[in-house]
């Protein structure tokens, strides 16, 4: 069915309209797909969730950029020789210990607005929004969710491995050593391993 049934640029013939225009409206039919209205509202919601962060990050980056302006504006205009000085001599009021921890709560409070923006960005990137998410995501990473593996089987898979490779490790070692010999499971006193 056309939408436009009944119009003059319709592909229905006119014989086959009995009601005019007003038909093409009782022909639509109402969305009524709850599920899929659900589905949009958690995927906003969620979304939202997870660009909070971002955009937390960025604001708290935004302030911290202003407090290290002001504060490299304060320190340019304490250098700068009052009127009728002599400009060859330093400001005499310096003292170190405040201006290294005053550059390291700044640099500190930089680097961690930029890592919050970061981490957002990279967590709305890879939609993440809960810890469990994250959990789901590096464990099927690893193979053992995604693959349907569960922690027991991954551990006894992991333990094979681990049993061949010293097994391999140790032949290397007996063929350095030039023992060709079968391993007869007795140690050095002739007693089971």
């Amino acid at each position: 069915m056309s939408l436009f049934k009944g119009w003059p640029f319709s592909t229905a013939s006119p014989s086959e309209d009995h009601n005019g225009p007003t038909s093409a409206l009782h022909d639509i039919e109402p969305n009524t797909d709850s599920e899929a209205f659900a589905r949009n509202t958690t995927n906003a919601s969620r979304s939202r969730k997870q660009l909070s962060l971002f955009f937390g990050g960025a604001t708290f980056f935004l302030f911290s950029t202003f407090i290290t302006r002001r504060a490299l504006a304060r320190k340019y205009v304490a250098t700068r020789p009052l009127l009728f000085s002599p400009s060859n001599r330093p400001p005499s009021d310096v003292n170190g210990a405040i201006e290294a921890l005053e550059a390291l709560n700044l640099a500190t409070v930089n680097v961690v607005s930029l890592m919050m923006m970061l981490a957002g960005g990279t967590l709305w990137a890879f939609d993440i929004s809960t810890m469990d998410d994250m959990r789901r995501r590096v464990r099927g990473g690893l193979g053992v969710d995604g693959s349907g593996k569960t922690m027991q089987d991954a551990e006894e898979e992991m333990e094979e491995w681990l049993a061949t490779v010293l097994a391999r490790k140790e032949e290397k070692d007996r063929r350095k050593r030039g023992d060709d010999a079968p391993d007869t499971g007795m140690n050095e006193r002739g007693r089971p391993r």
